[in-house]
């Protein structure tokens, strides 16, 4: 059998036995991941039909070229092919036709000092001491060590003292400090140097051994070096910082950086598919080493009932906290991963014995102090759908362990939560994250849009405010009400705004920009200008900002020129959302001219890294991102590598006329700014979605995992002080700091070729907003040609420097001069 593409993992042939009357003994599949998905029984003219549609068991096992497998004493061993001898003939049962040899091998010799052993193929004789060992999770064998070896003395410079020895019939037998001596086959397993031993192969040594020591430096990023560790006892020191725990929900794996910071997804930080981006992921393929738990299980299919290593609401582990090793790991190797194991098996039940690591707690109970009159905020609700699965026919679902639907699968037009108490769970930390975010202007993205299901357009957006209000205990929020005007044709999601009515005042209507062309596969962006209010509650109509709201093409797909993954980091649809990208800068303008306004501010998931061409667009037109100006946080993680595709863009321009006590621009207006890290950064086990998934009790009603992206929170405008004037020394740095961001822009507006700092129902971004690796390069100028935002001033220092001094205020008694800056009169160049 060699079908089944849905099989985990590599995999070759399989073997079945069945009895005279053709009943199914066993099936087995050579290869893959044990404990995980089997090839499929497929029907043919020699298959028997009880195999047909039956599933095979991995068993891991693999042969090099020219070997043959078999099934010896309950071990698939591997061995030269020997035709016309079985098990058992001229050579015992420990290699068909192979003579046991009678001189111990050192385990460095079948090491050796390459990627893989000198020796595969060949049956050796060896001694060491037990280090590891797995009985149950699947790895179905224990590691040894040469006696005596490791610590600060290196005997063996190159070559690896340690082996994993593959012995499911030996393993429940022997204990952790035993002395052995091995005979077996040597192979490499997913790259990692292994024996295979029978029952027949192991013998306990009474003579005592020298006791190994576990190696104490820090774990090296070069691969050399790291082979010539493979198999040994570590206690790695220095710098270590999770990257990433995506699977730990799945396999109970961390991802794991040397060194001090997160791997950083290239596109972020260097142009795509430029020296700098390619180099950038050079050294995190470096850096990466994955936090094991001695087994190959994956909880989602199979352990269930054993609660989820590394996974803790008390004690979480989470993407850019610290990690130091506690007690010695075995360094192992398998899937193109270095991993630090656990001496054995890792589970939620025994981790205040066996978990080899602890990690630093980096969460906050809110956003950082930003400062600021009032706020603005982008926040992605995960598909917060009112409708529910079971109200709608023909939905299919992701289930909890007990077979009870948690969230809508497919099949339906709902995307959330399967039924009320699923969807009570998800609004439960959607609440409680808004209400602490507190931000004046809050941009939504994957919200329903009700008018899908013949209700109003802003039904499930005025639930989610009426749950807000409930949560606060007042009428703290309101939303913003759809336009008159809407798209003919909108997807099932859409992006939304709500509000502190305390703190601003819509100024107008909303509008919804209509380009059924350039987002046709998006979501439209939604317009509001606001204005704050003063401490009497009066609108500040000269403070007036406008708020776009957004949604790009996600990077999972694409048809057509230019939207085809090219494998520069972009992913797929890069070219519609440059299109994207022109049609919004051009809505801006439109925006600016209609609000008389500066203030001009894009918010939400542009599903774009901040160095990739959409972006540039938007810096081509005198836009600056927000947060990758002023912090060096990201708002989302995958595949192990951080970057953001949520972004806040101020216009960073100054108009034509004179405004006083007011700042230049938008992006001068920006007091202080945060990446509030609740999301990306935490476990996935914690979300709504993953309810019961395992015995673990994971979900709490709070604001961690509350979604896959994490909010940009904004501050905007200096304060009044008790006299109710601008504060003088905030409006000096407001002055110097428009002058420097200006200069920079018209500068560096190409984005820079440098490197600046910066699945089952929940791969959404796999699906949706999936940061895959790649796409096309085709409008990679796209800021040199944008013919959108012709309107908006571009970069640059404006030279009209009008100083208003009506007022007359010289204070010279107290040496106060205060400096009336120009006012805005209002209009475009």
């Amino acid at each position: 059998m060699k079908s089944g593409s849905a099989a985990d993992g590599s995999y070759g042939s399989s073997a079945y036995l069945v009895d005279d009357e053709g009943a199914l003994l066993g099936f087995e599949q050579i290869g893959g991941v044990t404990g995980g998905r089997g090839v499929m029984g497929s029907s043919g003219a020699f298959t028997p039909e009880a195999v047909v549609g039956e599933e095979a068991a991995p068993t891991g096992a693999t042969a090099s070229g020219g070997q043959s497998i078999q099934l010896v004493d309950g071990v698939w061993t591997a061995a030269p092919a020997t035709p016309d001898a079985l098990p058992g003939d001229d050579g015992g049962d420990d290699g068909p036709g192979t003579p046991v040899p009678e001189d111990v091998t050192p385990i460095a010799a079948i090491q050796g000092p390459g990627d893989e052993s000198p020796m595969q193929g060949e049956t050796v004789k060896t001694r060491g001491v037990v280090t590891a060992s797995y009985p149950s999770g699947g790895l179905n064998g224990y590691y040894v060590q040469t006696p005596g070896t490791g610590g600060a003395e290196d005997e063996t410079p190159g070559a690896s003292d340690g082996v994993f020895v593959y012995s499911p019939g030996t393993v429940a037998d022997i204990s952790i400090g035993d002395h052995l001596e091995l005979t077996g086959v040597v192979s490499e397993h997913y790259g990692q140097t292994q024996i295979s031993v029978s029952t027949a192969g192991v013998t306990s040594l009474d003579e005592a051994a020298e006791a190994v020591k576990p190696v104490e430096d820090v774990f090296p990023d070069d691969a050399a070096a790291r082979e010539a560790l493979e198999g040994m006892l570590l206690q790695p020191g220095g710098e270590l910082t999770v990257a990433d725990n995506y699977s730990t929900n799945t396999y109970g794996e961390v991802v794991l950086a040397t060194g001090d910071g997160t791997l950083s997804q290239p596109t972020d930080v260097a142009r795509p598919g430029s020296a700098e981006a390619g180099a950038l992921e050079a050294e995190n393929l470096r850096r990466e080493v994955v936090l094991d738990d001695g087994a190959s299980v994956n909880y989602l299919e199979n352990d269930k009932d054993v609660p989820l290593p590394y996974v803790s609401n008390d004690a979480p582990v989470r993407v850019g906290a610290q990690a130091s090793i506690t007690s010695p790991v075995v360094l192992g190797f398998d899937h193109e991963k270095w991993r630090f194991q656990p001496t054995t098996r890792l589970t939620g039940d025994n981790a205040e014995a066996i978990q080899p690591a602890s990690f630093s707690d980096t969460r906050t109970e809110a956003p950082e102090d930003i400062g600021g009159q009032v706020s603005l905020a982008s926040f992605n609700v995960l598909n917060y759908f009112t409708t529910t699965g079971d109200q709608l026919s023909g939905c299919s679902y992701y289930d909890d362990r007990d077979g009870n639907p948690i969230t809508v699968r497919s099949g339906c037009q709902a995307r959330g939560a399967a039924n009320a108490e699923s969807l009570e769970r998800q609004e439960a930390k959607i609440v409680t994250a808004i209400n602490k975010l507190d931000a004046s202007v809050v941009s939504l993205m994957e919200i329903e849009n009700s008018s899908v299901f013949g209700e109003d357009r802003d039904a499930a957006l005025g639930t989610l405010v009426k749950r807000l209000n409930g949560a606060a205990g007042t009428q703290k929020w309101d939303f913003v009400s759809s336009p008159a005007e809407v798209p003919a044709e909108e997807d099932v999601i859409r992006t939304a705004l709500i509000y502190q009515p305390a703190e601003v005042a819509p100024q107008g209507d909303s509008t919804i920009l209509g380009d059924q062309d350039a987002f046709s596969n998006a979501r439209e962006p939604l317009s509001q200008a606001f204005a704050p209010k003063d401490e009497s509650g009066e609108a500040e109509a000269d403070k007036t900002f406008v708020t776009i709201s957004n949604h790009f093409k996600s990077k999972g797909s694409g048809d057509g020129p230019g939207n085809v993954d090219n494998g520069d980091g972009q992913g797929n649809s890069n070219a519609d959302r440059v299109k994207q990208a022109k049609s919004l800068v051009e809505f801006a303008g439109e925006q600016q001219k209609t609000a008389d306004s500066d203030f001009v501010y894009m918010l939400g998931d542009f599903n774009s890294y901040t160095q990739e061409d959409p972006m540039q667009v938007f810096y081509e037109a005198g836009f600056k991102d927000v947060a990758s100006e002023k912090t060096d946080k990201s708002t989302y993680v995958y595949k192990s590598r951080t970057g953001s595709l949520d972004h806040v863009l101020a216009l960073d321009v100054s108009g034509s006329s004179a405004q006083a006590a007011l700042p230049s621009s938008a992006f001068d207006a920006i007091i202080g700014a945060d990446v509030w890290n609740i999301n990306s950064v935490e476990a996935l086990a914690l979300e709504y979605s993953r309810f019961n998934y395992n015995a673990g009790d994971f979900y709490a009603p709070d604001q961690f995992r509350a979604s896959d992206h994490d909010p940009v929170v904004v501050g905007l405008f200096e304060p009044a002080d008790d006299g109710g004037s601008d504060d003088g020394a905030s409006d000096e740095g407001n002055a110097g700091a428009s002058d420097e961001g200006n200069a920079e822009a018209d500068g560096g507006a190409d984005g820079g070729e440098g490197v600046s700092a910066g699945a089952d129902g929940g791969d959404a971004e796999a699906a949706d907003d999936g940061a895959s690796d790649s796409s096309s390069g085709a409008d990679s100028d796209a800021g040199d040609d944008s013919d959108g935002g012709d309107d908006l001033p571009r970069t640059g220092v404006d030279p009209t420097l009008m100083m208003a001094v009506a007022a007359g205020l010289i204070v010279i008694g107290a040496s106060i001069i205060l400096i009336v800056r120009r006012r805005r009169l209002g209009g475009q160049p």
